[in-house]
């Protein structure tokens, strides 16, 4: 028994899903905070966090903004304060699925 198949069982090139799509190039994101030292993280300015809120509400993970680690802790605390002064939305207003 030979473990070859006859040339119409042969797969497609990339497996059962077909051929493989190459993903275009994505630019690393950049952390703003780190690249502008003149911008700042403050919880009285709802116009600067607003860029970290999602439409649901919800805090936007580092790997999608971009931010690095140390600024994007300090987004997220400066983000629930606001919250908590009333300056942000805990969350937005109600969005029917």
């Amino acid at each position: 028994m030979s473990n070859e198949r006859p040339a119409s069982q042969q797969r497609p090139a990339g497996g059962p899903g077909g051929p493989r799509k190459k993903r275009p190039f994505q630019r690393r994101k950049v952390c703003r905070f780190c690249a502008e030292k003149n911008l700042t993280i403050d919880y009285k300015e709802p116009r600067t966090l607003r860029y970290f809120i999602s439409e649901r509400g919800k805090i936007i993970p580092r790997r999608i903004s971009g931010n690095c680690s140390m600024h994007q802790r300090e987004i997220t605390e400066a983000i629930k304060r606001a919250r908590n002064l009333a300056l942000l939305p805990v969350a937005s207003t109600h969005v029917l699925p």
